[in-house]
């Protein structure tokens, strides 16, 4: 008689949700992570009485009451909104667009005002946009495609944005009245304590084993349990059959500061081309300033290449990574045993209430 009734790679989002309601169900599951830390790229560290965002800042935001009322079982959440500033070459600007960016690049003080100028700058593209700057001027114009989108976009995907396909930004918000809440939906916050706290009372009660690599230990690890949840790198578990999936990656560096107050908002992206990070994420802003007094910690990033070895982050979803991923999604769909999910193991760039809803649901499908 096999131990256990699921075998979860992966001790992230989706691997805990799906542990969590499959152990309420009854089940016998085991999680494994070749990390040391469960709750994956999400994972939160305490330093100076701080709750830094190891691996980005990650704001909890949905419009799907369920997945909000299923992570209120495992964390309270604070009421912070994310509200950006850009700051390109020394100029700031509020993200996401709306009349405060607008009165900043322009001096406008009405919606109709910004609505004739953008309107003006939108008509530099006609026809169809062939790549992604052309896309970005139709949506958006002229000079917030320079100063706000071009260097960002280019440092991050590591191309120029005449290089890249327009689909990349298929539409970008542009908000006729003073609004910074980068996010719509109705329900947003960080849960209180960390996110590594909410993982860690979803896994109550179910056996993890970390530092655990599965791809190198398959049969053994297989051998222990009647299915698998897979939610590793697809093409890593079929061996790289087809070639490499591509991805972008991104490098942290972190520090603590001797200073209270290092930016005064949780996240400033640098839209130059010249600064060679995105972003300066200041972490006590995320708690409205909780912290050790005297004391604040920053996280620069920088975006890189994924070479083997790094941290996957961005699945490069271009046509030529879309064919390559069908051929594993072919793969993968013959798996009698196996369940593939989340980010890596679909190749697929998803929010945290959508990791949850589709754990939810492959529950639900599976039972």
């Amino acid at each position: 008689m096999l131990k256990y009734d699921y075998l979860i790679v992966g001790a992230g989002l989706y691997g805990a949700v799906f542990a969590r309601r499959m152990t309420d169900a009854g089940k016998r599951c085991l999680i494994i992570d070749r990390r040391n830390h469960i709750a994956g790229n999400i994972y939160t560290k305490e330093i100076e009485g701080i709750q830094v965002h190891m691996y980005g800042p990650h704001i909890f935001h949905t419009d799907d009451e369920e997945v909000w009322r299923y992570v209120q079982r495992f964390a309270k959440f604070n009421h912070f909104r994310y509200e950006p500033v850009a700051n390109y070459k020394g100029g700031l600007y509020n993200l996401p667009f709306n009349m405060n960016t607008f009165h900043q690049l322009w001096g406008v003080n009405t919606p109709g005002e910004a609505e004739k100028i953008l309107a003006e700058q939108r008509r530099e593209v006609s026809g169809e946009p062939g790549n992604l700057e052309e896309q970005a001027i139709k949506l958006i114009g002229h000079d917030i495609y320079e100063k706000l989108i071009k260097g960002y976009t280019q440092k991050q995907w590591g191309r120029p944005c005449d290089e890249l396909p327009s689909f990349i930004i298929r539409r970008l918000p542009v908000r006729l009245r003073f609004d910074n809440n980068y996010f719509n939906h109705p329900y947003q916050g960080i849960p209180i304590g960390g996110y590594t706290k909410m993982v860690k009372n979803m896994l109550e009660g179910i056996e993890v084993r970390l530092s655990v690599d599965y791809l190198a230990n398959k049969p053994e690890l297989d051998a222990l349990a009647e299915k698998v949840v897979y939610t590793g790198p697809i093409d890593a578990y079929f061996q790289y059959k087809y070639g490499p999936l591509e991805y972008r990656s991104l490098r942290f560096e972190t520090e603590t500061l001797d200073c209270d107050n290092f930016q005064g908002v949780a996240g400033m992206n640098f839209t130059d081309s010249e600064t060679p990070y995105t972003r300066i994420v200041e972490h006590k802003w995320f708690e409205f300033g909780k912290g050790n007094a005297g004391k604040t910690v920053i996280t620069r990033e920088y975006p890189k290449e994924w070479q083997p070895g790094d941290e996957p982050y961005y699945p490069v979803n271009d046509e030529k990574n879309s064919v390559l991923y069908a051929k594993y999604k072919s793969l993968a769909d013959a798996e009698i045993n196996v369940v593939f999910g989340g980010r890596l193991g679909e190749y697929k760039y998803y929010d945290m209430d959508k990791v949850i809803r589709a754990a939810l649901d492959a529950v639900n499908d599976t039972l």
